[in-house]
């Protein structure tokens, strides 16, 4: 029993990982703010450009006055994560 709610609680964790409710307190609800006034608005990017975008900032090779804050962010996402993530933003 205690591996099933343990599993479960792990695959919740995921879920809620993927969702842009974290991202929506500095970008906005509909990714339509520049986050902090320091970034370019997001919303409608291509999930290609938002997946490079996020991939860059785990790894540290994207970024501008963000980038730290970002790399914090994005650290616990996984590339199923990222994939979601960039799949919301370009629908706004």
């Amino acid at each position: 029993m205690k591996k099933i709610v343990l599993g479960t609680m792990i695959a919740a964790a995921s879920l809620m990982a993927a969702s842009f409710a974290p991202c929506a307190g500095c970008h906005g609800a509909k990714a339509e703010k520049p986050a902090l006034g320091k970034s370019q608005v997001i919303a409608g990017w291509p999930a290609e450009k938002t997946e490079a975008a996020l991939h860059g900032y785990k790894d540290g090779t994207y970024g501008g006055a963000m980038k730290g804050v970002m790399k914090g962010q994005v650290a616990r996402l996984s590339d199923a994560d990222i994939k979601d993530l960039a799949a919301q933003i370009s629908k706004f």
